[in-house]
């Protein structure tokens, strides 16, 4: 008997609707490019939205996972494991942290910092001080909790009533942050790089300001790195461009490579409120997940692979500029790192999912971070020459798709 063929009918026959998915089924990938069920080829401009930060089925990746699963795959909390403690240790020597959580996803690192922050305001200073300052525009997570935090009413809408002492204030207004931030603030978080907000970087004197901010008025600085994080700045972390330390930092997507991982880190005094019992996840922290993210650090933090970050964000930002200049499609081009936002110019705002169908039908994978604002998260290896085809591949889906709409 031959297999029933799947097919992209089945998702809306048995899948909830939250989605809608592509036409296109991808069975196999490697390194920038995926194939569909038809074998036919796409080079990948999205990395799933930031996450296959050193492309599909990288061999040591591969490796690792493989000699992992044939050793432990589960144990719970209730005991410890090598893969997490190595990955935590690591993580401290790497950055400013001297104390790791780890969980399954960005929601989860930014509902353990979010809690953190609420629950050591608790500990010192007593319940009065639970406010929390976040960005318009911001992105944390899908709980109710980071929903209510993210500053997109759009994704809030049907699920009130929402967790109070949450304040929203414009990103990048400094003055306004100040005129907020008060003795009752518990935390302001905030992403170095808007990512679902538009692809929008925080200027130094921003971030500043809030670690001046937070420091007057004993607050913590959370800094949301989910998407910004793990080399896609062209820094291991961005925070380390900006020259400013937070008290927690929040990490996922790229940390695992495609592997589910999140991390939350902090300092050794403020990691003290989670005490026993008062969180928890199953699956954090899992061996797998843990060996995983391990080896992706290893090949991550490496001066060379960050460097040819940077150099690869000004071949794209040349390719689109050229591109641009043949069109006049794009208001701004922006980002940091390999993480690069494509403005929309009046005319096609709104439009922008329009561009994602069009690239589809030329074998190219790209994102939108919002409804102005074209996305591109490829691997932070991607060859050159994949860059240029990409680009010629999107300078072509856009010439077709203007043509269409002005014929």
């Amino acid at each position: 008997m031959h297999p029933i063929p799947i097919t992209r009918e089945w998702f809306d026959e048995v899948m909830v609707p939250n989605y809608a998915p592509a036409a296109i089924i991808p069975v196999r990938g490697e390194g920038s490019r995926l194939w569909d069920q038809q074998g036919r080829d796409y080079i990948d401009f999205a990395g799933g939205i930031a996450v296959t930060g050193l492309g599909h089925a990288h061999p040591q990746l591969v490796a690792v996972l493989t000699e992992q699963a044939q050793k432990l795959w589960h144990v719970s909390n209730v005991l410890t494991n090598e893969p997490a403690l190595k990955l935590a240790r690591r993580l401290c020597e790497l950055t400013f942290a001297e104390r790791v959580f780890f969980a399954n996803s960005g929601a989860e690192a930014n509902e353990a910092a979010l809690k953190l922050a609420r629950k050591y305001a608790a500990d010192h200073f007593g319940l009065d001080k639970r406010e929390i300052i976040a960005c318009n525009q911001s992105f944390h997570g899908r709980t109710l909790f980071t929903v209510t935090v993210g500053g997109q009413p759009k994704y809030t809408q049907g699920f009130e009533p929402l967790p109070p002492g949450v304040t929203h204030v414009p990103f990048n207004d400094l003055e306004a942050c100040a005129a907020t931030v008060s003795d009752r603030t518990c935390a302001v978080i905030v992403e170095p790089v808007q990512g679902e907000g538009g692809v929008t970087c925080a200027t130094p004197e921003f971030l500043q300001g809030l670690r001046e901010l937070c420091d007057r008025h004993q607050a913590l600085l959370i800094f949301d790195e989910v998407q910004c994080g793990n080399g896609r700045s062209g820094h291991l972390y961005a925070y380390m461009a900006y020259g400013v330390t937070p008290d927690i930092l929040t990490t996922a997507k790229g940390l695992g490579g495609g592997f589910p991982i999140s991390a939350m880190l902090t300092t050794h005094a403020i990691a003290q409120s989670l005490n026993v019992g008062s969180h928890g996840t199953t699956y954090g922290g899992n061996p797998l997940g843990c060996a995983v993210a391990g080896a992706v650090l290893d090949l991550i933090n490496d001066p060379e692979l960050l460097a040819e970050v940077s150099r690869k964000h000004d071949v794209f930002k040349a390719g689109l500029h050229r591109i641009n200049q043949r069109f006049g499609l794009f208001r701004e081009l922006r980002g940091m790192g390999l993480l690069l936002g494509c403005e929309l110019v009046e005319s096609w705002q709104s439009r922008s999912r329009e561009f994602i169908k069009a690239a589809l039908d030329e074998g190219l994978l790209i994102l939108v971070a919002g409804p102005d604002v074209i996305r591109l998260a490829p691997s932070l290896i991607i060859p050159d020459e994949l860059i240029a085809e990409g680009l010629r591949r999107f300078e072509q889906a856009i010439a077709r798709l203007l043509s269409a709409t002005t014929s």
